[in-house]
């Protein structure tokens, strides 16, 4: 009695562990099997806003997107961190603008050990405007406008293309190209998106060509390293700023304000720009010697946390037309 008892437990106990490994085996086929084989969201690092924007909008939920530069951070002063260059080495697409905009971005990337990255340089082919001694332009884009006094970069050439609504464009299919080139089954999803892009950056060049083609001034008065020459160039206008370069540290002299001060007075303008994440000192010198308003005219480089959040491109590009439309007093 007592073996028959103990044999039809062990066929109980055996029963029971049957069941147990084929739950078991269930539950890993059903759980960890699709975590493993779940499709591969590309990986893209982009150094500066305009980028990150352009990149995000493009990939939509095709891709994870994320920006280099933190939030709020100035980029020509910013210093890489060894956590940033991990984010490189784990990503798929690592996008800048070119050697003038982020210098430290070559030596970042001799660190890189992930060969399967994709650099890629979003201003390829695009030529930057060079200032020569004479004050003529090189390798300009469009045509020149007599009296622009362009201030470009500490070795002679503006990287901020981006300002340029057509400009723009070519970034957009360079970004498409690169994302379709590393997730070709979703080629067509990208090349639909840049399209849809670059309708609206099409729509933007027609707002800013007509709200800016009837201005009283055609200066703009700008108190900072100046970013928008090549949207000065594209839409017929002149500027003026003390500072001779782009670089955070530059510092314009007494005489070179004075020269600005000057201009503000000739030329009846009422309105002082001034850049983002700065502290508009010097603009408020111009300003209390003139009278101006101020204005902050974004170069878009970066933007605040809060920002990061609410912001576009498209939607700081707008803005900077308002405020150009009320300093140059456009009809």
């Amino acid at each position: 009695m007592r073996k028959q008892y103990v044999k039809r437990n062990r066929l109980i106990a055996g029963y029971w562990l049957r069941r147990w490994l084929l739950a078991t085996f269930f539950v890993a086929t059903f759980l960890v099997v699709p975590a493993d084989t779940a499709e591969h969201k590309l990986q893209v690092v982009a150094t500066i806003f305009p980028l990150y924007d352009f990149a995000r909008t493009i990939a939509g939920d095709k891709a994870d997107v994320s920006m280099l530069v933190p939030p709020g951070v100035e980029v020509h002063s910013f210093e890489p961190k060894p956590h940033d260059m991990s984010r490189i080495n784990r990503a798929d697409i690592f996008l800048f603008t070119g050697r003038m905009m982020e210098p430290w971005a070559a030596d970042l990337l001799k660190g890189v050990t992930n060969n399967n990255l994709s650099v890629v340089d979003v201003g390829h082919g695009i030529h930057l405007i060079e200032e020569s001694g004479n004050g003529e332009k090189n390798g300009q884009v469009g045509e020149a406008v007599p009296g622009t006094r362009f201030r470009t970069h500490q070795d002679g050439q503006d990287p901020h293309i981006w300002l340029d609504p057509v400009l723009a464009q070519k970034m957009i299919d360079t970004i498409a190209s690169a994302l379709a080139s590393a997730d070709s089954a979703n080629r067509g999803y990208y090349v639909v998106n840049a399209e849809n892009y670059k309708a609206k950056l099409r729509a933007l060049d027609v707002s800013y060509t007509a709200g800016l083609s009837s201005c009283e001034l055609r200066t703009i008065i700008y108190a900072g390293h100046f970013a928008f020459g090549y949207l000065a160039e594209r839409y017929r206008l002149d500027h003026v700023s003390p500072y001779k370069g782009f670089s955070p540290d530059a510092e314009p002299s007494p005489r070179e304000i004075a020269e600005v001060i000057r201009t503000v007075r000739r030329t009846g303008a009422s309105v002082i720009y001034y850049e983002e994440l700065l502290e508009p000192r010097l603009a408020r010198i111009i300003a209390g010697e003139t009278g101006a308003k101020l204005r902050m005219l974004n170069g878009a480089h970066n933007v605040s946390r809060d920002e990061m959040i609410s912001s576009s491109y498209l939607s700081i590009m707008e803005s900077n037309l308002a405020k150009l439309k009320e300093g140059l007093r456009c009809k």
